[in-house]
């Protein structure tokens, strides 16, 4: 166990540069895929999920453009490519990100079931229920979850209990829907 020793009557001093939170960054490259203008985002974690998402939006056929470390430059025009497996996707859990944010804008994403969850059971059941909400098929079929949809129609959806990751998936793909999406928690009585 780490242990701090902190001794008083000194006050602090310097700068500490605040890096960016990766479960924030993880939605926001995702989310960049979404449109044909190429999106330039800053404070970037550099670490390995971050790093393993940008490759896989570049091997779908997105331009990324690493500036530093800490800054990319995305331009999804160039995506023709909607399955993203490979065995790297596999070991992260954001990989999910990419079903919402390729289904809002193709109508279609094949994605690796996501990975990299130490912490026990984090199923993905919400993301579907709202995907398949808001008018889409979705299937899990040889690793992958399958979703695809004639179109998109903004719907009220309710979801069981709460889920930061499944919320902002569903907003992604229903931000593209055609009308409004309304996403309520269930009340228990």
């Amino acid at each position: 166990m780490e242990q701090y020793v902190i001794k008083g009557g000194n006050p602090l001093v310097g700068e500490v540069e605040i890096g960016g939170a990766k479960n924030a960054a993880l939605a926001i490259l995702s989310a960049a895929v979404m449109t044909d203008e190429t999106v330039t985002i800053e404070n970037i974690p550099n670490v390995r999920d971050t790093n393993v998402l940008l490759n896989a939006i570049e091997e779908i056929g997105a331009k990324v453009e690493r500036i530093d470390s800490h800054t990319v430059r995305i331009n999804g025009s160039f995506i023709r490519d909607f399955n993203v497996d490979n065995e790297y996707i596999r070991k992260i859990r954001a990989s999910y990100y990419l079903i919402g944010a390729l289904l809002g804008k193709y109508k279609r994403a094949e994605v690796a079931l996501p990975g990299g969850c130490d912490i026990g059971s984090r199923p993905i059941d919400l993301h579907m229920k709202g995907f398949r909400a808001l008018g889409a098929s979705v299937d899990i079929k040889y690793g992958l979850v399958m979703a695809s949809a004639e179109k998109l129609t903004g719907t009220h959806i309710f979801l069981d209990k709460v889920s930061v990751g499944a919320t902002i998936n569903i907003m992604m793909a229903a931000s593209m829907a055609v009308g409004k999406t309304i996403i309520d928690r269930k009340s228990v009585v």
